[in-house]
């Protein structure tokens, strides 16, 4: 009984989780706050339990390129004023800011089984976007030569909300590319998601750059977290609908 309890997904994921997050309190890590800590457990155990390793996988990978893409050029961003806060620790907003739309798809996934295909498109689909929205805007943010805004082409400061650059475009697609890609390569979709998740990705980042020029010094409730929301759950949306109108030519 005890074998069979230790290979329930949950159980795993409970004690992975603990394992790792008691490895990161000793040894004093930065990448997450105390409180962001606790939400990536429970982000965790979520992910292991609903899509086991590979779905685990996805997120470890977007945490920890995403947050090295963060600390790129960390000096001259804080010295601009323009670096994410607690110099890019993560707390319980960035967690779920960047997650919630894939831990839906996740347990979408496992509630129905019958549409798990198109829910699993969505999942990869948001941590390709979110992890292309980090790339973009952190490499835009350190090296971007011209800097843009998206809705005039007038040229702006480094940084400033809907801004793109060529630099930071360039590595938004391949931070969307490496998910896109992980996301096959561990049996989450097939083959021809990657260009989807890919596309997805870098639509649903012209609409963040949209609002963050248009709206969101507006509106006190659109902070950076909730765009992210808002981000992630464009590209899972996108994605599943060009599967869907995919699926149906073939019909």
């Amino acid at each position: 009984m005890d074998g069979i309890l230790l290979l329930n997904p949950w159980w795993i994921g409970i004690l992975l989780n603990t394992f790792l997050g008691a490895i990161a309190l000793l040894t004093r890590q930065k990448l997450l706050t105390l409180a962001g800590l606790f939400h990536a457990w429970l982000l965790g155990v979520l992910i292991w339990g609903t899509l086991s390793w590979q779905g685990y996988l996805i997120v470890m990978v977007y945490f920890l390129v995403g947050s090295g893409v963060t600390r790129i050029g960390m000096a001259e961003k804080e010295a601009a004023g323009i670096a994410e806060k607690r110099s890019g620790a993560r707390g319980p907003e960035n967690v779920w800011g960047s997650a919630f739309t894939g831990i839906v798809c996740a347990l979408l996934a496992l509630l129905f089984p019958q549409w798990r295909e198109l829910f699993l498109v969505g999942f990869v689909a948001s941590f390709s976007t979110k992890l292309s929205d980090t790339c973009a805007s952190e490499v835009g943010k350190a090296y971007g030569q011209r800097t843009f805004l998206i809705t005039t082409l007038q040229p702006v400061p480094r940084g400033t909300e809907g801004a793109v650059s060529l630099e930071g475009t360039l590595a938004g697609l391949v931070g969307a590319t490496v998910i896109a890609v992980l996301g096959w390569s561990v049996g989450l979709m097939g083959a021809i998601a990657i260009p989807i998740c890919i596309l997805a990705a870098f639509l649903a980042n012209i609409v963040e750059s949209l609002v963050g020029a248009t709206l969101q010094e507006h509106y006190t409730w659109l902070s950076n977290e909730v765009v992210n929301g808002i981000n992630t759950t464009v590209g899972a949306l996108v994605a599943v609908g060009i599967m869907l109108l995919f699926k149906s030519k073939l019909l």
